[in-house]
């Protein structure tokens, strides 16, 4: 059973928890009801020594800073209800026009301005024959960030034996609206060895990305990524070509396979032999590259965390798909259960 300890008093004065996750291997990952929020994950590197491969901080106080708040990195929270931009915040359902919050410049981005990042999560721990379980609980209601219907979500986080963090959402409305839930970890696999993560391997099994303009909002075309610095179908160094994008990769791919589980991405660290493999149900995967972290913010053990410090792989559906009627549809309606599982999986090479 996953052990549980105090992460602090959150701004409202609630008491807020860490739970941690540890399989048979001696693997963890540390989790808090505060936004969901993964906090640290401890895998092993090539020689078998355990190293914390993502960015977090050390209590709730620290995500809910006015450093943290200015910044808004999302690190390692559940992210809804869309994951993601939505153009101008606002879109149609059934002849219904809707506007949801803007955070983004002129654009929703995550959920708008308090999204389930910043929410304090029903949390239970648990076992499965897997591995040690946690599974959250959320009520988002109706009018929420100016979304329609009341949606009751499920995440459940799985560490199994297999070095193997699984994440499984589903969700359920009594209004019909978008839906895109996804998980905003930051990644270093050198465990903060090194500051950025440019010399990481990057493998992305996607031939499309969906093209954006200067506001990060899909203009409806996907483009093939053969020979521009989006083309990961076969292993680059996330910084070999991150010039040649203008602020660093936060694009869209489109995934050769968009249905049942399959690749989404697979990484490879060299100096410490870890990897990553992503599996997803989901059309898409966001890469994003911290290219906002800016040395600002203080993570745990003291790391400040400077451009480039981690990355993300966020499963998703497109960007801005409730206003893309050709991109595969986001709408949950009453009756309907949406269900997604993205699985992060650890190993080492060489």
């Amino acid at each position: 059973m996953p052990a549980s300890a105090s992460f602090g008093t959150a701004l409202d004065g609630t008491k807020v928890q860490l739970f941690t996750l540890t399989n048979k291997h001696g693997a963890a990952a540390t989790i808090t009801n505060y936004g969901g929020t993964l906090v640290g994950l401890l895998m092993p590197d090539r020689h078998g020594k355990l190293g914390d491969v993502v960015l977090g901080f050390d209590s709730v106080r620290d995500y809910q800073s006015p450093a943290f708040r200015a910044a808004n990195p999302y690190i390692g929270a559940l992210i809804g209800r869309y994951g993601n931009r939505i153009a101008g915040g606002k879109f149609t359902i059934a002849g219904q026009a809707y506007q949801v919050s803007v955070n983004n410049g002129p654009n929703s981005l995550h959920g708008g301005q308090v999204g389930y990042d910043q929410k304090i999560w029903d949390a239970t721990p648990g076992t499965s024959p897997d591995g040690p379980t946690m599974t959250l609980h959320y009520l988002s209601k109706a009018g929420g960030e100016g979304y329609p219907g009341n949606l009751r979500i499920t995440v459940v986080y799985t560490l199994t034996d297999t070095n193997a963090l699984r994440i499984a959402y589903t969700a359920t409305t009594d209004q019909a609206t978008p839906v895109n839930l996804t998980n905003h970890a930051y990644f270093n696999l050198s465990a903060g060895v090194s500051p950025d993560i440019l010399q990481h391997e990057l493998t992305l099994p996607a031939n499309h990305y969906t093209v954006v303009d200067a506001d990060l909002i899909p203009t409806g075309e996907l483009r093939p990524v053969p020979g521009t610095p989006f083309d990961f179908t076969t292993p680059h160094a996330i910084g070999a070509r991150i010039a040649q994008v203008p602020g660093g990769y936060d694009h869209n791919w489109v995934l050769n396979v968009e249905t049942g589980q399959h690749p989404a991405a697979t990484v490879h660290e060299p100096a410490s032999g870890r990897t990553l493999a992503v599996t997803t149900d989901q059309p898409g995967v966001q890469l994003y590259t911290g290219n906002f972290l800016d040395g600002s913010l203080t993570g745990k053990g003291g790391t400040v965390y400077g451009r480039h410090a981690g990355f993300c792989l966020e499963t998703q559906h497109f960007p801005d798909s409730p206003n893309k009627p050709g991109f595969p549809n986001t709408l949950l309606k009453p009756g309907e259960t949406y269900r997604t599982t993205s699985t992060y999986t650890f190993g080492v090479r060489g």
